[in-house]
């Protein structure tokens, strides 16, 4: 099992989302799809994270959180407009 930490937290959110986004294929039917309601979802929580813990994060957290919420923000506009 992967450390129960701030890190493992948001790469399985991460993860979530991006099956979501279609990205990478869902682990149980190995199918891709959109699913926007879903991804939204998961960006959602990721946000809550980052303002719930923000000023208590040392700079590699708060970096990891910031990257993965602008990577998976502008993945979702930009299929989004595709669709």
């Amino acid at each position: 099992m992967p450390p129960a930490d701030f890190g493992t937290l948001v790469n399985m959110l991460s993860m979530q989302a991006m099956v979501a986004l279609g990205l990478i294929p869902h682990p149980t039917n190995n199918n891709r799809g959109f699913q926007p309601v879903l991804a939204r979802h998961f960006i959602d929580l990721l946000t809550v994270i980052e303002t719930k813990t923000k000023g208590n994060l040392d700079c590699e957290e708060a970096m990891l959180i910031e990257e993965t919420l602008h990577h998976l923000r502008m993945t979702f506009v930009e299929l989004s407009k595709q669709r």
